[in-house]
């Protein structure tokens, strides 16, 4: 909250402020310390620091006081604008700060259109254009959006009409790692006052394989130590001795354990019973299986607090079993948006 507010200053006081705000940015002090030090927003200095430029000290003298006239954005201004939020970030267009606020929204349409808007009015033209505040989803800058589209439309298709054809089954794989240490879920308790929780102070993990189908199946592995190409093979042939009577489809990541030359020379050997297919790099929001990691820990995490790792192990392989023999809730986890192309097979 800011300390004062510049509106009940007279206007030299206002004209004094501004004169500072400016010189102190202009000597190198960042928008956001000046906004901060001086309680005015990074909105006004921006527009102050333009009107500096153009016209010197006589830009920042008041105008005259009272209600001005308001200006509105064109629908043309407008699009502009909504098409720049959804498409970029504040930092692409050499805006301060990473995701959008309405008072950097505000900067870029100033610095567009040369209109100042209060921040609710930016707030309320965020709202007709149909935006909301929410947490935005990561992606890797180092994904290939070509490599994404090439797998949506040609080779996951491609590798259904296969499974047709050979009569396989369609397994979406991946392993994680579960800490005992790991934070999840609310509890109530007094306002100002963090509620504590009483855990370990030791620090230990297990870790898991599994692999799902679009149809309820499951199948899991948990162990103690390093995900490493012995234990990945050991998974696989628990996978394809439970699937004797059809081949085995498997869709995982490009780990370099999936990828390493043990795992290709005994996939090679059971090229009947079993075949892998990659995703595209850095794209785990196409893999299924990682909703069940997800879920997997925060079911775990919720209901016990492990003393050792023998207690973690055994609660995540409890919450596996009784996810695994209900194959509505393995089904489910191939109803969020980025991965429902997987829904049916």
């Amino acid at each position: 909250m800011r300390s004062n507010d510049t509106r009940k200053e007279s206007q030299k006081g206002q004209d004094a402020i501004r004169r500072k705000v400016t010189h102190a940015v202009s000597e190198g002090m960042k928008h956001v310390d000046a906004a901060r030090v001086f309680g005015v927003s990074r909105t006004s200095i921006w527009a102050w620091m333009k009107a500096y430029e153009k016209s010197g000290e006589e830009g920042l003298s008041s105008d005259k006081r009272g209600r001005k006239a308001s200006k509105a954005l064109s629908v043309r201004q407008a699009a502009s604008i909504r098409t720049s939020v959804l498409g970029k970030t504040p930092g692409q267009l050499r805006l301060p700060g990473f995701l959008w606020t309405r008072e950097s929204v505000g900067i870029l349409i100033f610095q567009r259109f040369g209109l100042y808007l209060s921040r609710w009015t930016v707030g309320r033209y965020l709202k007709d254009w149909g935006l909301t505040v929410q947490k935005p989803a990561k992606r890797a800058l180092e994904q290939n959006p070509v490599q994404v589209r090439y797998w949506l439309q040609t080779k996951y298709p491609a590798i259904v009409r296969q499974a047709a054809v050979e009569k396989a089954d369609i397994f979406w794989g991946d392993e994680m790692g579960l800490r005992s240490d790991h934070q999840t879920g609310t509890t109530w308790g007094v306002k100002g006052q963090t509620p504590v929780v009483r855990t370990s102070g030791n620090r230990f993990r297990c870790n898991m394989v599994s692999a799902i189908t679009n149809r309820g199946r499951m199948a899991f592995m948990v162990f103690a130590g390093k995900f490493n190409s012995e234990v990945f093979i050991t998974f696989l042939e628990r996978l394809i001795r439970h699937r004797a009577e059809r081949k085995v489809f498997l869709i995982i990541d490009r780990h370099p354990v999936h990828r390493s030359g043990k795992v290709s020379k005994w996939l090679a050997a059971h090229s009947k019973a079993i075949e892998v297919f990659f995703l595209p790099a850095y794209s785990p929001e196409l893999n299924p299986d990682e909703l069940l990691n997800n879920a997997a820990k925060a079911g775990v995490s919720r209901k016990v607090r492990a003393k050792d790792q023998a207690e973690l192990q055994a609660a995540l392989r409890s919450y596996l079993r009784s996810t695994q023999r209900r194959p509505e809730r393995v089904k489910s986890f191939f109803k969020a948006k980025h991965v429902s192309y997987a829904r049916a097979a």
